[in-house]
């Protein structure tokens, strides 16, 4: 290697086994001191939220592995029918619903011959002759007792709550005690003979 002529300097008496080479500075304390806060809130923040989310985990409020089924809320027990009660205190009020003539006044004849006064029994045609089923309608819950034991004496039929039919206004203008049997096509042979004519239109 050929050697220089340059006379030497500071530079050349370097003590040997230096392994410093080149420039070299030391960290700045402040930008060390702010990446310490920064991941210290990091951490503190993610601890927070395990903590949180355990909590939910423990407390049942979160599940991991949710349920596809969804399970089905408190069923609340429907009420109990009342027990049928045939009272002939009720007035009845006997409507045909179908193309059949002469439905009314047989039936009429089948309550009457229950136990109920001739007089509080009244039989009509109704304004529409299409109805399906044979219903008995009365106006408050406590009649329905009353209803049923209405529907045993001639042969079936349903039974519902409706103001529908309020029967006769009693005093202060409120409605009176009404049993309504509505004959359905349920009940009709499919025939309109007129050998039998009931009484004129009555629905109320």
């Amino acid at each position: 290697m050929p050697r220089t002529t340059y006379p030497k300097d500071r530079f050349d008496e370097l003590p040997d086994g230096s392994e410093r080479v080149g420039a070299h500075r030391a960290e700045n304390p402040r930008l060390r001191a702010g990446l310490l806060f920064f991941w210290s809130i990091v951490a503190i923040l993610v601890l927070v939220g395990a903590g949180i989310f355990g909590t939910l985990l423990v407390t049942g409020r979160v599940a991991l592995f949710p349920s596809t089924e969804q399970s089905a809320g408190p069923t609340e027990a429907p009420p109990e029918a009342a027990e049928p009660v045939v009272d002939t205190t009720y007035p009845v009020l006997i409507l045909n619903a179908t193309p059949q003539r002469g439905l009314a006044n047989a039936l009429r004849d089948t309550v009457v011959g229950a136990g109920w006064d001739t007089g509080i029994v009244d039989a009509g045609e109704a304004g529409s002759q299409d109805f399906a089923t044979t219903t008995i309608y009365y106006l408050d819950a406590a009649d329905e007792g009353a209803a049923r034991g209405l529907a045993q004496v001639i042969g079936g039929a349903n039974v519902e709550l409706s103001d529908a039919y309020p029967g006769t206004v009693g005093e202060g203008g409120s409605a009176g005690k009404q049993l309504t049997i509505v004959i359905g096509l349920d009940r009709s042979d499919g025939s309109t003979g007129t050998d039998e004519t009931d009484g004129a239109d009555n629905e109320g």
